[in-house]
């Protein structure tokens, strides 16, 4: 990180699940942050996580979360959505950085950003890792919600990722608006037409 140099760092999660929107959050951090609990969110707990949201929300520069929903997945495919969401969550930050921390390795330059696409970033970058802790929370709350609406296909459990509960429920109940039509798992193919 450069001195004085606003850095966003950028990232997603719910690339893989069948169901869900995929949320992705821009954070930008004091240069003096530091926490022992701060990692890549797929390497840490979920109480974890769920206690450093709340200490990222209060610290950062800035921060902002977006998700991009089943319909709008289906209609960009997985990463023009996951793109879509990094621009929107840029785009609502209370202050503009001046720099763009992308985890992965593409991007769509948008609104004359200069940025840098990091693989791993999450493990790399702290602002990326904040970024990483966002998406995952908010997502994970958001999907427990709609496990009320849809108690069915254990969503509080399974995040919407096709375990094998998940495909169970699916032979069994169909899709719902949730699902991601475009996402087609092996386990259910041949029922596909059964199920729709």
């Amino acid at each position: 990180m450069e001195p004085d140099r606003l850095e966003a760092g950028c990232d997603e999660a719910g690339r893989g699940p069948l169901a869900g929107p995929v949320y992705a959050a821009a954070v930008i951090l004091p240069a003096d942050f530091r926490h022992p609990l701060l990692d890549d969110s797929k390497k840490m707990t979920e109480k974890a996580r769920e206690e450093l949201r709340p200490i990222i929300e209060r610290d950062a520069v800035a921060w902002a979360v977006e998700a991009v929903s089943a319909e709008e997945i289906d209609r960009l495919n997985i990463l023009g959505a996951s793109l879509e969401g990094i621009r929107r969550a840029v785009r609502r930050l209370a202050v503009r950085p001046d720099f763009l921390l992308i985890d992965g390795n593409r991007f769509r330059p948008f609104d004359g950003y200069p940025y840098r696409t990091v693989v791993h970033g999450d493990a790399t970058y702290a602002s990326i890792a904040a970024a990483s802790v966002l998406a995952k929370t908010w997502r994970d709350a958001y999907m427990r919600e709609l496990a009320q609406k849809y108690p069915q296909y254990g969503w509080e459990h399974n995040m919407g990722y096709p375990t094998p509960e998940h495909i169970a429920a699916i032979k069994a109940h169909g899709w719902t608006p949730e699902h991601r039509r475009s996402f087609h798992p092996k386990e259910l193919e041949p029922n596909l037409f059964d199920v729709i």
